[in-house]
């Protein structure tokens, strides 16, 4: 408990009880000061536990907890999370439950009740919060995608180590949202019909050379040669993804038709029959738009075809954004940015003849997708902990996962499928 000055009034009840927690002034300045702007909540409803009594805010549910008002209980542990969130905004949020100093019946709830009640999520990250934010932004401008920087921020993530990404993805080890044909659809299956309705929409045929930027750990590349025939050139920067990869191409007897390198996308050389990138594009950069799609065009043949998985920002909130530092961006990519849809057309169209023939918005999907992620890791927990990742690790992918299925159940964030055509390419969209 932290150094004390005053104790906080209460009614005498007539019986003993244990001492009420004594506040300093600033822990009771940010105790106020956070309950005031929670009590901006008008979607929804927020109970909240500390030692000092309980408080709702909202309005309470008139039957069952729907999808558009989520109702959640939070325990502060440790008052000095709220001065954490004072102080820190969302991101010092995420800081307080990492460190175990407030837990919650329902992390996901939380991140759309911020989502929905968008006047709190305004008011935390105003005030003191800014200043942190000002900071950051600085930090976060040591992470810029230049060549070297791209490798050690994508190495940052994707190199964490191969056995922690398998604790908790299906046997295809798709890192990236699935796509669910019914809805009780188990994620491999997803996975696979994900992977199949890119290759469709490719319209890969076995004598097209595909060109793919982001191997992930092969899963694309592999489904696209075993199914389809084609030759496929794929490129990753991530040591360990590579090496893994490899290993699985080896294994599949596909080193005939699968070629694995380890370029900037950059530096490809060549031109290619279709051109594939699955949930890369946010680690280009904002800056780097141009140049990702200008790459893009000039490594595709006159009749090519093009189709990119991305993760979006909604355009209405792009702007104020790409000027921010997420907790996404401080703490799981550094150097990673959303896009936007209009963001990525007005980029396409200022540099580049390819043109848009269909999307296909799956952010849905994408929602489930990080549920049964969050379930199944949260199972292996000890084997995570076996791996040598403390607690405070386990929390921060807790929320790193809840934090993003919440904006894609609201719609803060979606993901999409999008197909680019060159000039001369006829064939037909297909989904």
């Amino acid at each position: 408990m932290n150094d004390v000055e005053e104790t906080l009034d209460r009614p005498d009840t007539g019986r003993t009880a244990e001492p009420r927690p004594q506040l300093t002034a600033a822990l009771r300045l940010a105790r106020r000061g956070v309950h005031d702007v929670l009590a901006s909540i008008t979607a929804g409803r927020l109970q909240l536990q500390d030692p000092l009594g309980s408080f709702a805010f909202g309005s309470p549910p008139t039957a069952a907890p729907s999808p558009a008002a989520p109702d959640v209980t939070l325990h502060i542990h440790d008052f000095s999370a709220y001065l954490d969130i004072a102080t820190g905004g969302t991101i010092g949020a995420a800081e307080a439950y990492m460190a175990g100093k407030w837990t919650v019946s329902d992390l996901p709830g939380v991140m759309r009740l911020l989502v929905i009640n968008r006047e709190v999520m305004k008011r935390l990250e105003s005030g003191m919060a800014r200043l942190g934010g000002a900071l950051l932004k600085v930090a976060h401008w040591q992470h810029r995608n230049s060549r070297a920087g791209s490798r050690r921020n994508i190495q940052a993530h994707y190199d964490l180590g191969n056995e922690l990404f398998a604790l908790f993805l299906d046997p295809t080890m798709m890192y990236s949202s699935a796509v669910f044909p019914r809805p009780e659809a188990s994620l491999e299956e997803a996975s696979l019909h994900k992977l199949d309705l890119l290759c469709r929409k490719l319209d890969l045929q076995p004598s097209d050379h595909l060109l793919e930027i982001g191997t992930g750990w092969g899963g694309l590349a592999l489904h696209a040669a075993q199914n389809f025939g084609c030759c496929v050139t794929t490129t990753t920067i991530s040591r360990n993804q590579f090496d893994f990869a490899t290993e699985r191409v080896r294994k599949a007897g596909l080193s005939d038709r699968i070629t694995i390198i380890s370029e900037d996308y950059r530096d490809l050389k060549g031109t290619f029959d279709k051109l594939v990138s699955v949930e890369m594009i946010e680690a280009v950069g904002l800056n780097f738009l141009d140049s990702y799609f200008r790459v893009c065009s000039e490594r595709l043949k006159p009749a090519g075809r093009m189709v990119l998985q991305s993760i979006i920002i909604a355009d209405r909130n792009y702007e104020q954004a790409r000027h921010a530092v997420d907790f996404i961006q401080k703490y799981i990519f550094p150097g990673g940015a959303l896009p936007s849809c209009g963001a990525m057309l007005s980029s396409v169209s200022r540099v580049t003849d390819l043109q848009l023939t269909n999307l296909q918005d799956i952010g849905l999907d994408y929602a489930r997708t990080l549920q049964i992620w969050r379930e199944r890791f949260l199972r292996r927990l000890p084997d995570v902990r076996r791996l040598g990742y403390p607690d405070e690790f386990v929390r921060l992918w807790e929320w790193y996962l809840a934090y993003c299925e919440g904006g894609f159940l609201e719609r803060a964030i979606s993901a999409v499928q999008v197909v680019f055509d060159k000039p001369d390419c006829r064939l037909q969209p297909q989904g």
